[in-house]
């Protein structure tokens, strides 16, 4: 059971730890719930309204545009109140609800990761909103990024509607380029992101790039090498295919042979992160690989941002576009779960993803934002909002996970390998493939 705990926590991780480098911290008001962030919620009950309990962690500036939103949603009708209760991050999230259901007193509405979501499903404790969007006359389907839109199973459910997306970018310390006469425009591979570090830590700076510690960046570049990590059928386990060890193999290589990138680990929880954002913004180390969540904390005088390149000249750019969704517990009231419904269709309109991406960097997940003039402003006067929406068009998606996230648990333990400890790609990804596959295969009765 510990062991599954720990799967299920790391493949919530995969889509909850790129999307922010900030998850904020937050005073406990009780044991199951987390630190209550609204006000009045007993006297908006007393005057008739619906209330919907709503958790959500994030960052410290996404939690505080969350609780905006929801402070406008409120004003803006009477029918129905959102309470909010953040929680310390997006795994304590997860470890919550879990116990909140056990309970019976999960909340209304939850913001989770896609992995995690699709879980919970599974266990059929989140409603299935078709009967809300076909009931809703001005839902539509194609208002929203493929991409992100990862929260209908197989059988056609939809256990989840996306909140907003995230996919990791380079963002570059323009000084650091200049000086090196580095032309930003130049990097179109992960190789020659390396030649420009080496020439970065040959002007003088102590590393040329620091890619974000852990596996989500690795397994961008994998993927940006055309890796896959399921079998077309989805019965091998294939990372420890040649993309996979080649791609791996050259951050080790970068990292402990020829001494030009570093990672940052350790730390009390995001600490590692903004470490690595700090030596970008300081000119300790040419820029790094963060989210796109990064932008609300980043000074752009100082750093410019710029999509991932392929791996090599033989590749197509392809890093994950991963996005955090909105579901409904199925234990809640009928007039709670419309309630849910009518706040996340607030939440995921033209105006409020407006809101949302312009104070956070986080992506829009609506096709349809060149129709606010806002946004288009605000883009045009900072083009680094535009590097992760155009990145996202051709990211890639992770794709289902049926051990519950055994696979995910390999790969974070043999990336530590190969980036802390410096061990072969070879030999960490040989090792994560041989226990992966057994989980799969112990899922599959193979």
């Amino acid at each position: 059971m510990k062991k599954r705990l720990i799967a299920m926590l790391l493949l919530s991780a995969l889509t909850l730890g790129a999307l922010t480098g900030c998850g904020s911290g937050s005073s406990t008001a009780s044991a199951a719930s987390g630190s209550s962030s609204s006000d009045g919620s007993d006297a908006a009950a007393s005057d008739g309204a619906v209330e919907v309990e709503f958790w959500y962690a994030g960052g410290k500036t996404a939690v505080n545009v969350v609780q905006e939103i929801v402070d406008e949603f409120n004003a803006s009708q009477d029918t129905y109140y959102v309470t909010t209760v953040t929680q310390a991050d997006y795994t304590e999230t997860y470890e919550k609800l879990q116990a909140a259901i056990a309970g019976s007193v999960a909340p209304d509405l939850v913001l989770l990761g896609t992995s995690t979501a699709r879980v919970l499903s599974d266990k059929n404790v989140l409603t299935d909103l078709t009967a809300y969007t076909e009931a809703d006359e001005e839902y539509d389907r194609s208002k929203y990024i493929d991409a992100f839109f990862q929260g209908e199973d197989d059988n056609g459910k939809l256990f989840a509607i996306p909140a907003y997306g995230t996919t990791q970018v380079l963002y570059y310390n323009i000084e650091a380029f200049e000086t090196a006469g580095i032309d930003p425009e130049s990097i179109e591979t992960w190789q020659d992101l390396a030649e420009a570090a080496q020439k970065i830590k040959d002007a003088g700076y102590d590393y040329g790039w620091e890619p974000m510690y852990g596996y989500q960046n690795l397994i961008d570049i994998a993927m940006s090498n055309g890796a896959s990590v399921l079998s077309e059928d989805g019965t091998q386990v294939l990372i420890n295919s040649e993309e996979w060890v080649e791609a791996w193999e050259a951050i080790r290589t970068w990292i402990h042979d020829d001494e030009i990138m570093t990672v940052h680990s350790g730390g009390q929880g995001w600490e590692y992160w903004y470490t690595t954002m700090d030596d970008a913004l300081n000119g300790v180390a040419g820029g790094y690989t963060g989210s796109s969540g990064d932008q609300a904390d980043l000074d752009f005088s100082v750093v410019a941002a710029i999509e991932q390149p392929a791996f090599d000249e033989d590749s197509e750019s392809a890093p994950l576009a991963e996005a955090l969704v909105l579901s409904v517990l199925e234990s809640s009231g009928d007039a709670e779960k419309q309630g849910a419904y009518e706040f996340m269709k607030y939440f995921t309109s033209t105006s409020s993803q407006t809101k949302w991406t312009m104070a956070t960097g986080y992506v829009p997940v609506r096709t349809d934002m060149d129709e606010d003039a806002d946004y288009q402003a605000y883009v045009a006067e900072n083009p680094q909002a535009a590097v992760p929406v155009s990145q996202a068009t051709h990211g890639s998606i992770y794709p289902y996970d049926p051990t519950g996230g055994e696979i995910v648990d390999a790969l974070s333990i043999a990336a530590d390998k190969v980036e802390l400890e410096g061990i072969s790609a070879q030999e960490a990804l040989d090792e994560a493939q041989a226990t992966a596959q057994a989980a799969l295969d112990e899922v599959l009765g193979q």
